[in-house]
């Protein structure tokens, strides 16, 4: 299987985007508590990139992209990949949030990609030909039938 998803960097696709997790979910024949995992994860992502990669900019584009691949082990994951041309940043390198802190103590930001990132198996980033690519890796749950 593999699918793609264009947005405009605007909050309101954000409905779009959780259409799309929840029909490929059930493509995947997914379980509802995994289709709610992958949505917050890939809504946390997706989010940031339209608040922070193109300031004071309408009308620009985030990618989407997922494709399921089973490796030679026999586990099945599916591949996020989210693809923006704005500022460049890596969130993979951003500061660990203080999760031992109370909430009134504790930095604003931070918890997004910190729950990406434990939500996901595996989060790279790179910047490739002016683009930000953040490719998020999901395993998914065993005997999933793949499409």
């Amino acid at each position: 299987m593999q699918k793609s998803l264009s947005l405009i960097n605007d909050i309101s696709q954000v409905t779009v985007l959780a259409e799309w997790v929840s029909l490929m979910g059930k493509e995947l024949f997914l379980p509802m508590h995994t289709i709610f995992q992958l949505n917050l994860a890939l809504e946390e992502a997706v989010v940031n990139v339209m608040n922070y990669a193109y300031p004071g900019k309408k009308g620009q584009y985030v990618t989407l992209t997922a494709k399921t691949v089973k490796n030679i082990d026999g586990s099945e994951h599916i591949i996020f990949v989210l693809k923006d041309n704005g500022i460049p940043f890596d969130p993979t390198q951003a500061p660990k949030p203080d999760t031992t802190l109370t909430a009134e103590k504790r930095n604003i930001g931070g918890l997004g990609i910190f729950l990406v990132q434990h939500l996901m198996e595996s989060v790279t980033y790179e910047r490739r030909e002016e683009n930000n690519i953040l490719t998020m890796k999901y395993r998914l749950p065993q005997n999933t039938p793949m499409l």
